[in-house]
């Protein structure tokens, strides 16, 4: 009787031991997998840009989430910067993947995109140019963006899109919607693709708004459901600090039952100066 005690305890005392060195195991790959989250944030906000342009009439703001499932990061980017013809290029896009690889897949788009415009101020051409760059750099991912110019001094705007969800707008006229432009595929799949380029004169104060399917799209929210919530927003507060749109803009993602990153780009112009 004294035998079979003792080797009861010593069975429970091992099982006990493979218990604790499993627990040790998940542990540590919870601990790897938070850490390796943690670098691809910060990876990715890295090559976010530090601060926005700030030009007469315009006003930009932008939102960024990472995604709800906390150890998936992807790779949305936005981006504004001054051209050459004195427009401002303003983008934002989407890539293909929650890993490493697509941030900086992420990074090379978002760069193509800044070097392309230096050469060229026409947003298809642009896109075109960095679809086929993206290609010949054999990483085998794809992207989907939305890429336009405008230049406050006119109004004059310019928009093309590969791939990537419409933009939604409102102005004071009461007017509000979604652009349902015609555009091509998104960038890094097929070589010689065209771009076509929206064009439109922008004369009253409003706001533009850019966003990424992780906004709109999801689980529990068709994305035509997600794009009319962001038209109610912006119908609301077009004409109101566009940091602000942008934050209650972003928090539509919590509709949609998404786990993807979110990102958000608001541009709010002042109108067409009057003449004096």
């Amino acid at each position: 009787m004294r035998g079979h005690r003792t080797t009861q305890a010593d069975s429970t005392q091992e099982a006990l031991l493979t218990l604790g060195r499993l627990v040790d195991q998940a542990l540590e790959r919870i601990r790897i997998e938070r850490a390796r989250a943690e670098l691809a944030e910060a990876l990715q906000r890295h090559l976010l840009p530090p601060q926005l342009p700030r030009v007469p009439l315009l006003d930009i703001a932008a939102r960024y989430t990472p995604s709800h499932d906390g150890f998936d990061v992807g790779g949305d980017w936005y981006d504004a910067f001054l051209m050459t013809n004195g427009s401002v290029g303003i983008t934002i896009g989407d890539v293909q993947g929650h890993d490493v690889e697509s941030i900086a897949f992420m990074g090379q788009a978002r760069t193509s995109l800044r070097a392309l415009a230096c050469a060229t101020t026409d947003p298809g051409e642009v896109l075109r140019r960095a679809n086929d760059l993206l290609i010949s750099m054999g990483c085998g991912l794809f992207a989907t963006c939305c890429f336009l110019t405008f230049d406050p001094r006119t109004g004059a705007l310019a928009v093309s899109r590969a791939g990537h969800i419409p933009m939604v707008w409102a102005n004071a006229t009461g007017q509000s919607g979604i652009i349902l432009d015609s555009g091509g595929p998104p960038l890094g799949i097929l070589q010689g693709e065209t771009y076509p380029v929206t064009r439109r004169q922008l004369t009253e104060p409003g706001s533009l708004v850019m966003v990424t399917d992780g906004v709109v799209e999801g689980p529990s929210c068709p994305i035509e459901k997600g794009l009319d919530e962001v038209v109610r927003l912006v119908r609301l507060g077009y004409d109101g600090d566009p940091d602000e749109l942008a934050g209650e803009v972003v928090k539509v993602a919590d509709l949609t039952g998404h786990c993807d990153d979110a990102a958000v780009l608001v541009v709010h112009y002042a109108g067409l100066p009057v003449a004096g």
